[in-house]
């Protein structure tokens, strides 16, 4: 009998019920209990739909308040020294303290997980740090599914990933060296699970899809002989790998001990017959045959088939799963009443695509004519949408055929326009600015969720978004910062924004995925052939642009993060896809120049997200991305001055493909790295001017002046202050108006105090 499972479930419920749960108990609406109360029900909740889904093993332990990684620091007990956590229990206090920070300590570094729009908390690793069980959470998740009658399988962070996707904090220190004190935890963690009674554990090595040392594969294999010597009764483990390919590890991986393994056949089918091929006949392999990572359905004749052929090898030791945790994915399709009737019969979320799990597991355990009313319905629906004529548009189908290599090169380089743009804005060295949004208030998400109900007339909404246009641009004038942005009081999101303005994109109601901590995102959906019908932001900056004579940046969302914050259609290739984008994002860019806007910012925070997990993979990507950047940006004057924004990634291996986009400005998350992320810009001599964050906008800590100060000085240390730009990490939609006004007053001081430190520098040294 082949066996389903589920590699993680959605943990922010439908109707982000945790979203709203945090934010009450971190506005002090709810206590502590009351949190892990509500928490407690949406996992029971969870669970429960999974069971009645008809999947056979169920996971605990992926659930997490704020992130699964920051789950296994309090696990293991490796919360940094500099929270003073001491030895007892890591409480709710000291784990939100180190994804959001303390009024005297920066929080810990976030960033993507892989090539995800997700972000974990990084753990910091020193010479000093031990490890010790420090939290009891997961024990507690594990007794309330059997409660219920649920026998889990329990889903832990491996010991070489957690390790891998950490930081040393200290020069010299190998953070590998830490695995002979991390292992012995790791079988305590797993002999206290087996006291539980519980017999799987899910060990997740998503590490094993990147490029590897030597050193991090012998570590692998000294970790699992280490967890499966003798002694100590243990439960089973299966060994989880997904994103990528890892045939190149085949034989490895099927010599480890362990009882299974789970690779990614979505992402990697390819790989399917290597492990195949002499595989051990004591362990199980698990298929990840449905895709955790979009929200098309499966197409379950083709999927049958592979299993079929999977099951003549290995008979009962075939399981069948998603292809990796459904954590980046929408709950259940079945909330969405407006969504076209169409397009939404070519969709599966969550719990869709577990039931399409456990049909083709009784496909596979009764035979396909048990099952054969949903193959055909799955044949149906997927011939339905390759012969739709809304998926086809032939004037953007004959654009693409136009692009010339002119199309994505301005006219001049960047040292003539720099130059030009210098003698039309007039800014001072380091200028001053944000990333582009400011506070999104009650009285904003209000007024946007009135005129959607149709409760707000337009002409109503028009006064109602210009008077936060008019407050945003005061304030900024109060403050004194040099470059101005209108605030988008009028976005409900960078990406859903322009795509509902955009055909080719349809929209959910509760589409909602996790973004991190609180922080949810409701990508759209992108079905077909993208066309812009009409400018989409070119009134709104226009109106602030007349209420100040400081310039106004125009604000767009880039191809590559439009494509990569979408659910993509994949029906044809990624880059036709970010070209017809690009496009669309050409025309709003010549629009606003036509209007008068001298700056605009094109924002990539989903560039380096794309890159593929593989080295060997990447020029391709590089080639097209970077196109597709330079088609949205190429067609204007060289006074005309174009930004972009990038974020919460490692940017250092592919500074040649940044520098070869060709924007004027980019400005950079480096605040929570306390800018060693701009060590690489300056090693590399990146040529175009650069603004790294200075103030961390995802924690609600200040930081003082002072600070802010430091940052910009190190940075100085590295980049020409020519070149500099001050600006915080990211937008400020998230964050409270008193708080915006506080930081950015703090951030401008700093700016003021270090312009007078240089000029006094320059003074001291004229000749006499």
């Amino acid at each position: 009998m082949a066996l389903t499972h589920n590699l993680g479930f959605p943990r922010i419920g439908a109707r982000r019920e945790l979203k709203q749960a945090l934010e009450a108990c971190w506005r002090g609406d709810i206590d502590e209990q009351q949190l892990q109360i509500r928490a407690a029900e949406l996992r029971k909740h969870h669970w429960i739909t999974q069971r009645e889904a008809g999947i056979d093993l169920i996971p605990a332990g992926d659930f997490a308040l704020y992130d699964q990684m920051l789950n296994m620091t309090a696990l293991l007990g490796a919360a940094p020294a500099r929270f003073n956590a001491g030895s007892d229990e890591i409480g709710l206090d000291l784990y939100f303290a180190m994804a959001r920070g303390t009024a005297s300590q920066p929080a810990m570094e976030m960033t993507k997980w892989f090539d995800t729009n997700y972000h974990y908390i990084v753990p910091e690793f020193d010479a000093h740090t031990r490890f010790r069980i420090a939290s009891s959470q997961l024990f507690r998740e594990v007794a309330e599914a059997k409660a219920l009658g649920i026998s889990p399988k329990v889903v832990l962070i491996g010991p070489l990933t957690y390790l891998y996707l950490g930081k040393e904090t200290e020069p010299g220190f190998n953070r590998l060296d830490l695995l002979a004190h991390l292992l012995p935890v790791y079988r305590e963690i797993l002999a206290r699970l087996a006291s539980l009674g519980v017999e799987w554990v899910q060990i997740d090595e998503p590490f094993l899809a990147l490029d590897l040392g030597d050193d991090w594969l012998s570590g692998l294999d000294q970790a699992y002989a280490a967890l499966a010597a003798t002694g100590t009764k243990l439960p089973k483990l299966l060994l989880a790998t997904y994103f990528e390919a890892v045939d190149n590890h085949a034989a490895r991986l099927k010599n480890l001990p362990v009882d299974g393994l789970h690779i990614d056949l979505c992402r990697a089918p390819d790989q399917l017959d290597i492990f195949l091929e002499g595989y051990p006949t004591e362990k199980v392999l698990s298929l990840g045959i449905i895709d955790g990572r979009n929200v098309w359905r499966a197409d379950l004749a083709q999927a049958l088939a592979i299993l079929a052929r999977a099951q003549l090898t290995l008979g009962e030791r075939l399981w069948i799963a998603p292809s990796c945790s459904l954590l980046h994915c929408p709950v259940d399709l079945e909330l969405e009443t407006r969504l076209d009737s169409e397009i939404k019969n070519w969709l599966a979320f969550s719990v869709q695509k577990l039931k399409e799990l456990s049909i083709l597991g009784q496909g596979l355990n009764q035979g396909e004519n048990a099952i054969r009313e949903q193959l055909d319905a799955s044949t149906r629906a997927r011939q339905e949408r390759r012969e739709s004529p809304r998926n086809h548009n032939p004037v953007m189908q004959e654009r693409l055929q136009r692009l010339t290599q002119n199309d994505s090169h301005r006219t001049s380089p960047f040292e003539v326009r720099q130059v030009l743009q210098q003698q039309r804005f007039q800014l001072p060295d380091l200028p001053t600015t944000t990333i582009g949004s400011f506070p999104q208030t009650p009285e904003i998400r209000q007024a946007r969720a009135a005129f959607r109900k149709g409760e707000l007339g337009n002409l109503q909404y028009l006064e109602a978004m210009r008077r936060e246009i008019q407050l945003a641009i005061r304030k900024q004038e109060e403050i004194g910062l040099d470059v101005f942005v209108h605030g988008e009081a009028e976005r409900n999101d960078m990406v859903e924004y322009f795509g509902e303005q955009l055909c080719g994109y349809a929209f959910t109601e509760n589409g909602w995925v996790q973004s991190y901590g609180s922080r949810c995102v409701k990508p759209p959906i992108l079905y077909g052939d993208i066309f812009r019908p009409e400018p989409m932001t070119v009134d709104w900056i226009q109106y602030a642009q007349s209420l100040t004579t400081k310039p106004v940046k125009g604000m767009l969302t880039g191809p590559i993060t439009m494509l990569m914050w979408s659910f993509v259609r994949d029906d044809q290739p990624r880059s036709t896809t970010a070209l017809q984008l690009a496009l669309a994002i050409r025309d709003e860019v010549a629009d606003l120049e036509r209007a008068g806007i001298g700056i605009i910012q094109i924002d990539e925070p989903a560039f380096r997200e794309g890159l593929p997990l593989k080295k060997a993979n990447w020029n391709e990507y590089l080639k097209w991305a970077v196109e597709a950047f330079r088609v949205s940006s190429s067609g204007v004057k060289d006074d005309t001055q174009i930004h972009t924004h990038m974020c919460y990634s490692e940017f250092n291996d592919i500074l040649p493909a940044i520098a070869d986009m060709g924007a004027d400005v980019i400005t950079i998350e480096t605040s929570r790295s306390r800018m060693e992320l701009l060590d690489g810009f300056g090693q590399f001599k990146y040529p175009n001017e650069i603004g790294p964050g200075v103030y961390d906008i995802h924690s609600p800590r200040i930081p003082e002046t002072g600070e802010m100060l430091e940052l910009l000085e190190k940075a100085c240390q590295v980049i020409n202050s020519k070149q500099l730009w001050v600006n915080p990490d990211c937008g400020l939609k998230t964050r409270s108006w008193p708080e915006v006004v506080t930081a950015l007053e703090r951030m401008v001081e700093a700016a003021r105090q270090l312009r007078a430190q240089i000029n006094t520098s320059q003074t001291e040294t004229l000749p006499a």
